[in-house]
């Protein structure tokens, strides 16, 4: 009996610890809840099939950058390069796929070769921001902060500040096609959502991610190669913001020269509201995936009741300040 009911103390001390570890997570939900009852009372047209939809095609873009820099948050650095990556790599492939007589170079590549030369971008750029990082031991925000600039200069001098169209359906497809009525971007965006939730938690890798966000040192004294493993983040968080880039240019019918542009800040401020910490170490994909819901449908409401777009920018700071006090009495409860 009395075993018992030690078991039975514990497992309620470890349900409730759950519980309070997650508060930042959970105090997502609530606030998901009020919006859409606030969009519901601001606009009949909220709750229809086709507003909702659009609200998680439109979030599907941001939702895979913010599954890239989680990975990245997780072991306790940044990337904002991130939004740089999802105009330049697009615009590489679409400046080398369409004419000259329309703004590209002419060599008329084979539309899946447009795709791996995308993604392959993207590799490129997260391998070069990891090992500045890592290697070289320079400060992420700044590396990173130097790659935007540069990454954004260099897709304006390509495309001289125009709009590159014409770009094949191939090219398109996953940016444009609907999957049983449903936009494909969305349940890409869904599969890839799940896919990262089950890594970090069943993979050596997902729980290095955690171990070394949490203490860097004990990690590589207990055998885990931090240094491969910061990188691979980086290259991952890279590939799925070029990733991100394709579906964008889609959706878009089109690549601009400030594509992505600002869509970091958005992409911190979901995973901040989900719960993921900037010093790294704590956080999980359930948690952006609400920051991420949260944002979308806040953004549509404010919309719809017609509020400026500058103003929307405010409400994201204010979302935000309000994520890191409750992450704040989270902590405190735990102390």
């Amino acid at each position: 009996m009395r075993t018992t009911a030690i078991r039975t103390t514990a497992s309620k001390s470890n349900f409730a610890q759950g519980l309070v570890q997650n508060v930042r997570e959970l105090s997502v939900l609530p606030g998901l809840i009020i919006v859409v009852i606030i969009g519901a009372i601001v606009s009949p047209a909220f709750l229809t099939a086709a507003n909702l939809t659009l609200i998680l095609r439109q979030s599907a873009e941001l939702g895979i950058v913010v599954i890239g820099l989680t990975f990245i948050l997780l072991t306790g650095k940044l990337d904002i390069s991130l939004e740089s990556t999802v105009g330049l790599a697009p615009m590489v492939a679409a400046w080398l796929m369409i004419p000259a007589a329309v703004g590209g170079l002419g060599t008329d590549i084979n539309p899946f070769l447009a795709i791996f030369i995308t993604l392959s971008i993207g590799v490129g750029i997260g391998l070069f921001n990891g090992f500045l990082v890592v290697k070289l031991g320079l400060d992420p925000f700044i590396v990173t902060l130097a790659m935007l600039i540069l990454l954004r200069g260099i897709t304006l001098g390509i495309s001289e500040g125009k709009t590159l169209a014409g770009l094949p359906d191939a090219f398109r497809y996953i940016g444009s096609a609907r999957w049983l009525g449903v936009p494909a971007a969305i349940w890409v965006t869904g599969i890839l959502f799940l896919i990262a939730g089950l890594a970090l938690r069943y993979t050596s890798w997902g729980r290095a991610l955690y171990a070394i966000g949490g203490n860097a040192e004990a990690a590589r004294a207990a055998g885990i190669r931090v240094d491969f493993i910061v990188i691979s983040a980086f290259v991952v968080a890279s590939a799925l913001a070029a990733f991100a880039g394709l579906m964008l240019a889609g959706r878009l019918a089109s690549v601009t020269s400030g594509m992505g542009e600002n869509l970091i800040f958005s992409a911190l401020a979901a995973a901040v509201i989900g719960g993921v910490q900037l010093t790294g170490g704590q956080g999980r994909m359930v948690g952006a995936l609400l920051g991420v819901l949260l944002l979308g449908t806040l953004t549509n409401v404010l919309t719809l009741a017609g509020v400026p777009t500058f103003w929307i920018n405010a409400v994201y700071g204010a979302v935000i300040l309000l994520a890191l006090l409750v992450g704040r009495w989270g902590a405190r409860t735990r102390r």
